[in-house]
C-alpha cells in the first residue's frame, strides 16, 4: 500500500524563498535586500518599557488569552483615534503572535473546506499556505502593472466571485507591489462585498508606511462593512520590533469570537511583558509616525533611484517597505535566476516576485527589494548595484 504524502494539504510549499535568499546572503556576506525586517530597533523607551515589565512580573505568565487590557485598550483608541472605528476593547480586540497568526487564525475560523477565497496576486506567502490549511481554494486577482504602479482590475475582481466565494482577501498597502487601494477601488470592494454576502479579512500590517498622496483606509470604517470585515494589525512593522511578535485583529463580536476559537488552539497565548510595552509604543505622539513615514520616504527614493540608474524598470511604491523592480531592461526574465546569481555579480540579494504568484509566469520578470535598512546600508547597495548596467 502506498502511504499519501505526509503533509497533503502543504505539499506544493516547501522552504520559503526567504529562508534561501538568506542562506545565500551569509554564504556570500551579500546585503540582504530580500527579508523584510529591519536592522535597527524601534523605539528605546518603547524597549525599555519591555524591560520594565519583565522586571515589574507582568506578563512572564500566560497572560490573558485576548491579550492584555492595556494593549487591548490601546488598540481601540488607535483605531477610533486614527480611523474613526468605535470598538469595544473585551469583545472587538483580540492579540494573536505577529500577523502570520492573524492571518492564520482567521481563515482556519472563517473557511471551511471548498470555501473559495480571493485573494489579490502577487500575495504575502503565508495566504496560500493558510487557505490550503483551511481546506479552502484560492482564487488570484491578479493586480497588473502600468505606467509606473500596480492597479487592481475591478471588473476581474468582480468576475472572479461564484456562489463557492466566502470571503475576500485584502493587503493594503500591498506587499509586495506597495500599492495602496484608493478610497474608490475600496469602496467597490465592499459595494461588492455587501451585494455578494462576503467577509473581507484586510492584512494592514503597512498602514503608517504611505508615502506621498496615498491615504489609508480602513474597509471597516466603510457603510456595511463593520460587521464583515476582520482587520489584521501589527506592531513589528510600525515599531521595528518584528521579533516581538505582537499582532492583533479588530472585528465584530461574533467574528472575534469565531477568530479566537482558532487562535486558542494556535498559540494560546504569547508575547506577555512585550505587549505592554506596544500598549506604550501606540500612544506614542504623531510627531513618531510621521518621522517614521518622512525616513522610509526618504529611503525609498534613495533605493529607486540607484535602482534605476543600474537599469531596472522601477515600480515606485505608494507603501510599505518593498520596491519592485522590472528586470527585462537588464536583460534579464527569469527572476529565480536573475536572483540567485546577483549575490555573485553584485553582492546584493533580493526576492524574486514569482514566489508570490499563483501565475508564476505573470511575476517571472519582477524582483523585489526590500529598503527598511540603515541609509548606509542602502547606499552600499546602490554602489554594488551600479555595476549591473
Amino acid at each position: 500500500m502506498t502511504r499519501p504524502p505526509l503533509n497533503r494539504h502543504l505539499a506544493e510549499f516547501g522552504t520559503t524563498i526567504f529562508a534561501e535568499m538568506s542562506q545565500l546572503a551569509a554564504r556570500t556576506g551579500a546585503i540582504n535586500l530580500g527579508q523584510g525586517f529591519p536592522d535597527t530597533d524601534g523605539p528605546e523607551e518603547i524597549r525599555e518599557a519591555a524591560v520594565r515589565a519583565l522586571r515589574d512580573g507582568r506578563g512572564n505568565q500566560y497572560p490573558p488569552g485576548t491579550g492584555v487590557p492595556e494593549l487591548r485598550a490601546a488598540i481601540a483608541d488607535h483605531q477610533r483615534d486614527r480611523y474613526g472605528i468605535d470598538l469595544d476593547p473585551d469583545t472587538e480586540v483580540l492579540v494573536t503572535a505577529g500577523a502570520t497568526e492573524a492571518i492564520a487564525a482567521s481563515l482556519l475560523a472563517l473557511v471551511a473546506p471548498g470555501d473559495e477565497v480571493i485573494a489579490l496576486e502577487p500575495y504575502y506567502d503565508s495566504y496560500a499556505a493558510c487557505i490550503a490549511m483551511a481546506g479552502g481554494t484560492r482564487v488570484p486577482v491578479t493586480l497588473r502593472p502600468h505606467d509606473g504602479a500596480y492597479g487592481l482590475d475591478l471588473d476581474e475582481l468582480r468576475a472572479a466571485v461564484t456562489d463557492r466565494t466566502r470571503l475576500i482577501l485584502l493587503n493594503t498597502p500591498h506587499n509586495p507591489t506597495g500599492t495602496v487601494l484608493t478610497r474608490a477601488e475600496l469602496t467597490a470592494v465592499a459595494e461588492l462585498a455587501i451585494e455578494r454576502d462576503l467577509l473581507v479579512v484586510t492584512d494592514e500590517v503597512y498602514e503608517h508606511l504611505v508615502f506621498d498622496d496615498a491615504e489609508h483606509l480602513p474597509i471597516a470604517s466603510l457603510p456595511g462593512m463593520r460587521e464583515r470585515t476582520v482587520t489584521i494589525g501589527s506592531a513589528g512593522k510600525t515599531f521595528s520590533f518584528t521579533g516581538w511578535k505582537v499582532g492583533w485583529i479588530t472585528a465584530s463580536p461574533e467574528l472575534t469570537s469565531a477568530v479566537r476559537s482558532a487562535k486558542q488552539f494556535l498559540t494560546y497565548v504569547s508575547s506577555g511583558p512585550f505587549q505592554y510595552a506596544i500598549a506604550e509604543a501606540l500612544r506614542l505622539p504623531a510627531a513618531y509616525y510621521d518621522t517614521l513615514r518622512a525616513e522610509h520616504a526618504a529611503k525609498r527614493d534613495l533605493l529607486s533611484e540607484g535602482l534605476a540608474q543600474a537599469g531596472f524598470a522601477v515600480y515606485k511604491p505608494a507603501g510599505t517597505y518593498f520596491v519592485t523592480t522590472d528586470i527585462r531592461p537588464l536583460g534579464a526574465e527569469d527572476g529565480f535566476a536573475f536572483c540567485r546569481s546577483l549575490p555573485e555579480r553584485a553582492g546584493v540579494v533580493a526576492i524574486p516576485n514569482a514566489v508570490f504568484y499563483d501565475h508564476r509566469e505573470a511575476g517571472a520578470p519582477f524582483v523585489r527589494f526590500a529598503f527598511c535598512k540603515k541609509t548606509e546600508v542602502l547606499e552600499e547597495a546602490v554602489s554594488r548595484l551600479k555595476h549591473l548596467s
